[in-house]
């Protein structure tokens, strides 16, 4: 498969979930499908560009119980500078941010143990 579908599946996969979280009402919402795509869209830029500010300062978050903390505290920060630059984005707060991170994270998981279920 080449980069660019791969690209575009993960994008359409990481709007789903975003869909999927805002439909939970677990402290996210996006107004649209179209506003969920924009979402991960920029949710992935602005993680890029806060991993590249952490190794550029040569912080590792690393551990068995500090790294999945400290990521999840990181993807509530995301979720939260991410609510800033698109207008059909909504996070209720740090609480908000925290709970949508941690139910992206289970429906991520379990989106791929389907698609590894179905051999994909």
């Amino acid at each position: 498969m080449g980069p660019l579908i791969e690209i575009i599946l993960l994008a359409v996969t990481a709007a789903l979930v975003i869909w999927i979280v805002s439909k939970l009402n677990l402290g996210l919402t996006v107004d649209s499908y179209m506003s969920a795509i924009a979402a991960a869209i920029v949710i992935a830029v602005v993680a890029i560009v806060i991993a590249w500010l952490l190794s550029f300062l040569n912080i590792n978050i690393g551990g068995p119980l500090l790294g999945p903390i400290v990521s999840l505290i990181i993807a509530a920060v995301v979720l939260m500078v991410s609510d800033r630059f698109l207008s059909g984005l909504h996070v209720a707060g740090f609480t908000g941010a925290l709970v949508a991170a941690i139910a992206i994270g289970v429906v991520t998981w379990i989106i791929n143990w389907l698609v590894g279920l179905l051999g994909f």
